[in-house]
């Protein structure tokens, strides 16, 4: 990257900044028992689902309707249990490296450093607010703004490009992700992205998937050049 290339950073969310310790599962179950009145229609891997996805999927699962109007009201009721659980997490982290690489990243010119992530944008900020990482993040793409991630993706790219001051198109947009749906995300919309395995698909699968770069984690040697920061 050179200095003057204005660059977008899109973080995602779970497995890549923190984990919640299941905190947004078992906010997910409590909302299905409270609107359908089960909480076995979910268990499949929320992994590089959006929450909008998950919804549908659970929703269809427990024979309902998946309509917005359903979805959206599955949704208010998922982050009304979200803090409870979040705070009841007794394995909640925040990964190894992220603090110091947002630290290395902080007042980079012609660098704006946002979210993507499939969680709705309130749900995102209730997780990163109890890691004390929400004032990091000013702008992303979230799963409010789509249900299909590579959507979402270019939502957060453009806010970041108006951020710049400079059309998207004029910007390197890099997706730092955990997930071949991350991976998939990025590459849809012409965007780079660096895969991290810390959440759960292992490295192999995010190369197999066309990641541009793979760490085993975020404080690993190479991920700072990989972004740019030399």
């Amino acid at each position: 990257m050179s200095a003057r290339e204005p660059t977008v950073l899109l973080f995602d969310v779970d497995g890549t900044l923190l984990t919640c310790g299941g905190a947004g599962r078992r906010a997910m179950e409590a909302a299905f028992r409270e609107t359908v009145g089960r909480d076995d229609v979910c268990g499949f891997s929320f992994a590089g689902h959006t929450d909008r996805a998950i919804a549908r999927e659970g929703l269809v699962a427990a024979g309902q309707e998946p309509d917005d109007a359903a979805i959206d009201a599955f949704l208010a009721c998922y982050l009304r249990h979200l803090p409870d659980a979040l705070s009841r997490a007794e394995a909640y982290a925040v990964l190894g490296g992220v603090v110091q690489l947002l630290d290395a990243l902080e007042g980079r010119e012609r660098v704006a450093i946002g979210l993507g992530t499939g969680n709705v944008e309130p749900g995102a900020r209730a997780k990163l607010r109890r890691g004390a990482l929400e004032h990091r993040f000013a702008f992303g793409g979230f799963g409010s703004d789509h249900e299909e991630r590579p959507r979402l993706i270019a939502a957060g790219a453009a806010r970041g490009a108006a951020r710049l001051g400079e059309p998207v198109e004029r910007c390197r947009v890099v997706v730092i992700g955990d997930t071949p749906r991350d991976v998939a995300a990025a590459l849809a919309i012409g965007a780079e992205c660096v895969a991290v395995a810390t959440g759960g698909p292992d490295a192999e699968a995010l190369r197999d998937a066309g990641a541009h770069a793979v760490f085993d984690a975020l404080d690993e040697p190479g991920v700072r050049a990989a972004l740019g920061l030399g």
